[in-house]
């Protein structure tokens, strides 16, 4: 470890030093704004005030309270958005002591101090989705971050985010489970397994309502079924409290896990891997389900052997609303990089690239509200780029959260200026 890592390590996690004070106004002039949602401004500005967008456009005039930022002519980008991510986990990804755990919360196992979030901010990544891992058909609940790195742990998650819980179907399930004598050990069992817990939540719900229904009618001698949290939170699945999100490859099983979503009466929200979904995407289009996808990985396991670098460009032309995501701590500080291999296969535009990384993920997340895009009232979560953002050359040099700088790469420290006091 070099005398410079060393030193940053102790900075991280060792010093506590009062941040700098910074104004609630701030304009960034003379950019390339690649908006991912109303084009590409010339020569464009963005108007920061109190952690929002206020302003984007041509002509606007800095007030005179603003800090101004001339970006000479460099790109602005919104912050990149990682739809499916196991940083900052550790080892607690998976529960994998049953199939079936919804209850099991990823804020419990979110260490905040992990340098993944740095790396992930260093490469533009201002939000991330982190979720439980694939070992069981029914995983636990995610939690949503910003890459605040050097915040507190309260500081970095993101606020009201929706809730979203991990399935996961396939190879993985069968595969852990199988090799203890456990059910699941095949495709049939995996899908037994599943239909098998939403059933008992069918019945603890209806337990519950008729509880309910008899304390409205005064009767005082009713008793409360128990309280499960396991069925409580197979009970919002099924209420629509939980976007669905389900690690899924396989064309068949796209379909299956579709169909069982109606059977029950949830929806699924995104698939993620899904890289047979070009085989299916106007059955994805037509019930409105995103995909959260790698850019060209394929061949790695029996689940990817028909899986084509052009998967995301043939879903998104059939209407489907496709991400690029990393899966990886190490995509993670490049995915504006994977985001542009969908140029190179299937000849996706500039805007088409973008917002896999951008508002597409966002709208995975269910944040597409507040961040994902340049637009007046959103977040003001920004990157400046040394260099063409949809390519090797492309590398953040301010990255903008909410309004406050979190990485900067002229600063010393490997661009590190954010350490508060007491958080």
């Amino acid at each position: 470890m070099t005398k410079r890592l060393i030193v940053l390590c102790a900075l991280c996690f060792c010093v506590r030093a009062q941040q700098t004070s910074q104004p609630n106004e701030i304009v960034i002039s003379n950019a390339v704004i690649m908006t991912a949602s109303h084009g590409t401004i010339q020569k464009g500005s963005v108007y920061i005030k109190d952690g929002k967008i206020a302003g984007v456009g041509k002509s606007l005039i800095a007030p005179a309270s603003a800090r101004v930022i001339d970006a000479g002519g460099k790109f602005v980008t919104p912050g990149i958005i990682d739809s499916h991510s196991h940083i900052a986990l550790d080892n607690d990804v998976n529960e994998a002591t049953s199939p079936i755990t919804p209850q099991m919360m990823m804020i419990d196992a979110f260490d905040y101090q992990d340098k993944a979030i740095y790396r992930g901010l260093a490469g533009g990544v201002t939000t991330s989705l982190l979720l439980h891992g694939s070992a069981n058909m029914i995983g636990g609940q995610a939690v949503v971050i910003k890459h605040k790195y050097g915040r507190g742990r309260d500081a970095m998650l993101f606020p009201n985010a929706p809730r979203s819980i991990k399935f996961a179907s396939g190879e993985n399930p069968k595969r852990v489970y199988g090799r203890r004598d456990q059910l699941p050990s095949t495709r049939m069992g995996n899908f037994e397994v599943q239909r098998e817990a939403l059933v008992q939540a069918q019945e603890y719900l209806r337990d519950w309502n008729q509880y309910n229904d008899k304390l409205k009618r005064g009767d005082k001698d009713v008793t409360a079924p128990k309280r499960d949290l396991k069925m409580e939170a197979l009970g919002d699945v099924l209420r629509g409290k939980l976007l669905v999100q389900i690690h899924c490859y396989r064309a068949d099983e796209l379909l299956t896990e579709m169909e069982m979503a109606k059977d029950f009466g949830y929806k699924v929200r995104a698939f993620h891997h899904a890289l047979e979904a070009y085989k299916v995407a106007d059955q994805l289009a037509a019930q409105n389900v995103g995909i959260a996808t790698f850019s060209d990985w394929w061949g790695f396991k029996n689940e990817a052997w028909d899986a084509i670098p052009w998967n995301a460009v043939i879903s998104m032309r059939k209407g489907v609303k496709v991400a690029i995501k990393s899966d990886s701590e190490d995509f993670a500080r490049r995915l504006n990089q994977e985001a542009a291999k969908t140029i190179r296969y299937g000849g996706a535009s500039e805007d088409e690239a973008l917002k896999m990384i951008t508002i597409n993920p966002a709208w995975i997340i269910g944040v597409d509200d507040r961040v994902g895009s340049i637009d007046v009232g959103k977040d003001a979560d920004l990157v400046i780029w040394e260099g063409y953002p949809l390519s090797s050359y492309g590398l953040p040099d301010k990255v903008f959260i909410d309004g406050e700088v979190y990485f900067d790469r002229s600063l010393p420290g490997l661009g590190m200026p954010h350490y508060k006091e007491g958080e």
